[in-house]
């Protein structure tokens, strides 16, 4: 089977509690310790084919759970592909230094807001110059390859924005560029050490110097070859969390090894081990604030905007407006026969399936025979 974050949290057993963790943190990992087991309770399936009866457990529906991301993501990208413009778009990542790191152990709330908010400032300036209304999707990871704290914001940017006028307006002609990074991240730099240090001056004077030493980075990607390329990045970034399961590759009693590239090796892929204790530690500083938002949209992306304008801008650019298509129900295949649909005909809680299952009145497993 393959191994889990999970199964690190059950091997440190109360030995979590003297980490140092919070009580938010110490409930997530809860959470993700009962996923899909008897302890969230379930249901029974029968398929409509083979008639074949099987137990699911619940899922936590944790974001920060390695095996509740899937849906969510989806649900997500569909409603982000009615909103498409034939436009260029860019993805730009802003980077904060590693000496902002011990305060954003302390208080993320205030780092990660903070860099939410001087990169949309940054560019909104830079729109401002060319006298258009920009917009953004951000989305916050906090983490490197070793599960090492790296706040960083990976943005899609449209590389043009709305006239006063509400006419679109390309930056460029040619579509291949957005703004000077240097530029971008003197300004950056500048508006975020502003904003920290009215919000804590004391801990801004402590670390004023190591944020003033070296350059900050924001590193813009080439466009993107078209939008439906945009949809597909999207998938793969706004539900991320710190390590997925399957980077896991070995759990004993004493460590964890995983997967993760070396990118100052061109993304070579390395092994790293760790204690339990190390790796739910490093973990834990990936866990945000209760009800943070780690996806926001700005400008002409922001959701007010998009709810009074944003067909009338469609209309303009001549784009086909794809409605959004009704839900269907999702009916999982069958395991063992792989062809019918499961159908939920009894649900349970903590306690366990019912009598008139565990009894043995379900069906014999038809595909064995």
């Amino acid at each position: 089977m393959q191994p889990e974050v999970a199964d690190v949290v059950s091997k440190l057993g109360t030995k979590i509690e003297n980490l140092g963790l919070n009580t938010w943190q110490l409930r997530t990992l809860s959470a993700i310790k009962k996923c899909r087991t008897s302890a969230l309770g379930g249901h029974i399936d029968a398929c409509d084919g083979c008639g074949n009866l099987t137990i699911s457990y619940n899922s936590c529906r944790n974001r920060h759970c390695p095996k509740c991301q899937g849906n969510k993501r989806e649900d997500w990208i569909e409603k982000r592909e009615t909103e498409l413009l034939p436009v260029p778009y860019f993805h730009v990542v802003f980077t904060l230094p590693d000496s902002i790191n011990s305060l954003a152990m302390h208080q993320p709330k205030i780092v990660y807001d903070t860099l939410f908010e001087a990169t949309w400032e940054t560019l909104q300036q830079f729109g401002k110059a060319k006298t258009i209304q920009m917009g953004m999707i951000a989305v916050l990871h906090t983490w490197g390859q070793q599960l090492s704290l790296h706040p960083h914001l990976h943005c899609i940017v449209p590389g043009g924005g709305v006239t006063k006028g509400g006419q679109w307006q390309n930056i460029r002609n040619d579509g291949k560029f957005l703004f000077p990074v240097k530029a971008l991240s003197k300004v950056f730099r500048a508006k975020y050490c502003a904003k920290l240090k009215a919000k804590e001056p004391i801990q801004y004077e402590q670390i004023r110097q190591e944020l003033w030493k070296k350059p900050w980075v924001v590193f813009a990607k080439k466009p993107f070859g078209s939008p439906k390329s945009v949809v597909e990045y999207l998938g793969r970034y706004t539900h991320k969390i710190a390590i997925s399961n399957h980077r896991i590759r070995n759990i004993n009693n004493q460590n964890v090894v995983f997967d993760y590239k070396d990118y100052r090796q061109n993304g070579f892929k390395k092994q790293m081990t760790l204690t339990h204790e190390e790796f739910i530690r490093r973990f834990s500083l990936h866990i945000l604030p209760k009800r943070f938002v780690k996806i926001r949209h700005y400008g002409f992306l922001s959701n007010t905007w998009k709810r009074q304008k944003l067909k009338l801008l469609q209309e303009k650019l001549k784009v086909k407006v794809l409605e959004k298509r009704e839900k269907k129900p999702f009916l999982p295949k069958c395991r063992c026969c792989k062809t019918g649909n499961l159908h939920r005909i009894a649900v349970f809680d903590q306690r366990g399936p019912p009598a008139w299952y565990l009894g043995g009145s379900q069906n014999p497993n038809p595909c064995e025979s």
